[in-house]
């Protein structure tokens, strides 16, 4: 995509990783029950890639 910065890539990249995330979580937690620390690492997952995404239209 013309005027993409290795930073905007890195961060869908940490978008990718996040919906995949909540897929094997969500996942997990329906074959094997809930597990508090997968949904914990899971949202602070989410708030990095917040954090990046924010960052990153700010500049």
């Amino acid at each position: 995509m013309p005027g993409s910065t290795n930073g905007s890539n890195a961060t869908k990249t940490m978008g990718v990783l996040t919906v995949g995330g909540l897929v094997v979580v969500t996942a997990y937690t329906v074959a094997l029950g809930s597990n508090g620390w997968l949904w914990f690492g899971w949202v602070v997952l989410g708030l990095i890639t917040l954090g990046m995404v924010v960052t990153t239209r700010s500049t």
